[in-house]
């Protein structure tokens, strides 16, 4: 009989399908363990000062993502009646109260380490960022001055009466709440919205501290709070009124953008009307100050139609994104040791042979690891084929590319000065850069470059680059495929992985992707490419099955997975099934994991660990034993649902074998021996510290990777 206690023991071998719900972490809290690891960062001494501020900000901006998203599609899911439960069995109800405490008790857990430990800290190294009722009377007298001159022109307050109805609360802006009373003593509530132009904190005039050991003199750097410093002035915005009080609050509501495309004429201009809606979406959290009364809390409350536990009170500064304004402050020794990208030798200008980056490809492909190695060649490898006589085409698709994209311009540069045949999948559904891809939708559009905006039902998330050159003997095709998106900024803060290649078999599949993508396509499958929706789930399902053959053939099964989210059931069953044979499984999740480890009769096989640190961890590699044959993927699909069955996605092999070496022992194999960012998953989702090595060189992976490219560029 099986035991009962054990939910482990009713699966028989080789049934992945039966894994019961306990045995699948939620995905919603899941997300909220990496959000607590992104906190750790801002706790830890041995990260710079303003980095530790930084990562602050990002968890701020992450906690607004995750309710504008997540907690907004279980509040619909729940308005609606969706009754379908979570592969760990809760309803949208049961997660929605996890979401509330989880969210509240981070935000407090980063605002009680914001004013015990950051601002002594920030407040000794010369950053003084100060409360309204702590500055001098100089300070206060220059505060004014720039209230009356900067700020005071560009505020409206709005009246709540019967001749002024609730005004509308934008998408995460920062407002305050007035209590005004009139001559005849009669209480009024009036909303003022704070600018999102204006610097959450406002600089005051800087001054100099004393001699330090080495001879300089060190600036200090102060700041007030906007909020506070308006509220100290609100007697201006209602002369002849008493201002009883002002207190902050700011609203999040569902931001996330559902197309139902095949009603959609024109997917461009659905795309802007609904960004412009965003602003409109349904109300789904407030933050208030906890200083504000409770009556102008419940006035809120109902005139936003909220449900009370969606409001949240917080001691301290709403909205700690703000906080990356000190991040952009030159203060060197407060922040990460700068670093310069290094190029590799043979895509470096001064090669002794001076050969184009084309001969250079041609000669074998080339792996470039962002952002170590700069992404500076893919960016010259599309204005190389921009004033190449003999390139014929040029076709990309663009997910994320950010608001000054040299990618965009060096397309652009093709078509206009060199008049190239241009052709572009620009994805109009990139959550959050959809206004900037339609921008740059158009202009690309109006110089004549070939615009297609995705595919119905499906977004398109690859990322890939094809170029067609006419040579002495041939057309040949060069190409790059990438784990991460065609952004110039990002490559120098995301870890990713490109591929510069002239491989046929490759070119071929490269090319019948686009042939999907841009026309009818009954295709079913690809030479050597995974993509999805096509062939990546049956492949990478028959990769982990082969592993299985291989343990009980007597040859050591072993998977080393990394990526960003692993959270498809069926993949999780077969990754079960995969540890019950007895393959080793190392998974190297970043974000949400909702696999268990370490179950005894389950997943004795498998560990799992998350690495946090000064880049953010985004390539997926995907290593495979095969028998002593390794097999390597890359590409741009995590293990979720969305990814393999509802959008676009590209993994590509590698298969020279010294990069395959590179990527088993100089990459993989120094991210599961990091000891100093990476985290260790429990069977219950908690994380903790990986354990110092007694013995050896301890390592943190991303230092690591550094040190091999300043070594490499010297």
């Amino acid at each position: 009989m099986p035991d009962s206690t054990n939910p482990a023991a009713a699966i028989p071998a080789g049934a992945p399908t039966a894994v019961p719900q306990t045995l699948f972490l939620n995905r919603e809290l899941s997300l909220l363990q990496f959000q607590s690891r992104v906190l750790e960062e801002a706790t830890d001494p041995a990260t710079p000062l303003l980095e530790r501020v930084k990562f602050l900000a990002i968890l701020g901006s992450n906690l607004d993502e995750t309710v504008m998203v997540r907690m907004a599609g279980l509040v619909a899911q729940k308005q609606v009646g969706v009754t379908e439960l979570s592969p760990d069995g809760r309803s949208a109800a049961e997660q929605l109260v996890s979401l509330r405490k989880e969210i509240g008790e981070l935000q407090r857990r980063a605002l009680v380490h914001w004013r015990g430990e950051l601002r002594p800290a920030l407040d000794a190294a010369g950053v003084h960022v100060l409360d309204y009722s702590e500055l001098t009377e100089k300070q206060r007298a220059q505060a004014a001055r720039i209230f009356h001159e900067e700020i005071f022109p560009v505020l409206t307050p709005q009246a709540l009466d019967p001749g002024h109805p609730f005004p509308h609360v934008s998408n995460r802006s920062l407002n305050l709440a007035v209590s005004v009373r009139d001559p005849q003593g009669e209480e009024h509530f009036a909303r003022l919205k704070v600018p999102s132009l204006l610097p959450r904190l406002v600089p005051l005039k800087r001054s100099s501290g004393g001699e330090r050991r080495d001879g300089t003199i060190p600036q200090h750097h102060w700041f007030v709070w906007i909020e506070q410093l308006i509220a100290a002035h609100m007697a201006s915005l209602f002369p002849g009124m008493q201002v009883a009080g002002a207190d902050a609050f700011r609203l999040l509501r569902d931001a996330d953008i559902e197309i139902q495309e095949l009603e959609a004429g024109d997917l461009l201009e659905t795309m802007s009307e609904r960004i412009y809606d965003r602003q409109f979406g349904d109300a789904v959290r407030l933050e208030t100050a906890a200083s504000m009364p409770d009556e102008n809390r419940r006035i809120l409350i109902s005139n936003l139609g909220l449900d009370p536990k969606d409001e949240i009170s917080l001691d301290g500064p709403l909205d700690l994104s703000g906080l990356m304004q000190l991040h952009g402050i030159e203060l060197r020794e407060l922040k990460d040791p700068p670093f310069s990208p290094v190029v590799p030798r043979r895509l470096r200008p001064d090669a002794a042979d001076g050969q184009s980056l084309f001969q250079a490809i041609r000669q074998g492909d080339i792996l470039l690891h962002h952002p170590y190695e700069s992404f500076d060649p893919v960016v010259e490898l599309i204005r190389a084929a921009a004033r190449d006589k003999q390139v014929l085409a040029i076709k990309q698709i663009l997910y994320r590319v950010g608001r000054n994209s040299p990618v965009v311009r060096a397309l652009l540069q093709a078509r206009r000065e060199y008049r190239k045949q241009v052709t572009v999948l620009v994805e109009l559904k990139a959550r959050f850069d959809e206004e900037s891809n339609i921008g740059w939708a158009r202009l690309l559009e109006r110089e004549g470059v070939h615009v297609i905006y995705g595919m119905v039902g499906l977004k398109t998330h690859a990322k890939t680059l094809l170029i067609v050159r006419r040579e002495a003997d041939r057309v040949r095709r060069y190409m790059h495929l990438g784990t991460g998106n065609y952004n110039a900024i990002t490559a120098r803060l995301y870890e990713d992985f490109g591929l510069l290649t002239c491989d046929d078999a490759i070119a071929a599949d490269v090319s019948d992707l686009f042939n999907y993508l841009t026309g009818y396509s009954a295709i079913r499958d690809f030479r050597r490419l995974l993509v999805a929706p096509i062939n990546l789930r049956r492949r990478f399902t028959e990769l982990i099955r082969r592993e299985v053959a291989h343990q009980q053939a007597g040859h050591q099964g072993h998977l080393i997975l990394k990526c960003n989210s692993l959270a498809d059931p069926a993949l999780i069953r077969e990754l079960y099934a995969a540890s019950q044979a007895g393959v080793r499984i190392d998974l190297v999740v970043r974000g949400i994991c909702c696999l268990r480890p370490g179950v005894a009769g389950l997943s004795e096989t498998i560990r799992v660990r998350s690495i946090v640190g000064r880049f953010l961890e985004h390539s997926r590699i995907y290593w495979f034993a095969n028998a002593g044959e390794p097999k390597v993927l890359l590409g741009s699909a995590d293990l979720m649902f969305r990814n393999l069955d509802r959008r676009v996605e590209v993994v590509f092999p590698i298969s020279a074998p010294d990069q395959v070496r590179r990527l088993q022992t100089g990459i993989l194999a120094v991210y599961l021996r990091d000891d100093q960012k990476a985290r260790s998953m429990a069977a219950d989702g908690t994380y903790h510290r990986v354990r110092r090595a007694r013995r050896g060189k301890s390592i943190n992976a991303q230092e690591e990777f550094l040190r091999r490219a300043s070594e490499d560029a010297e």
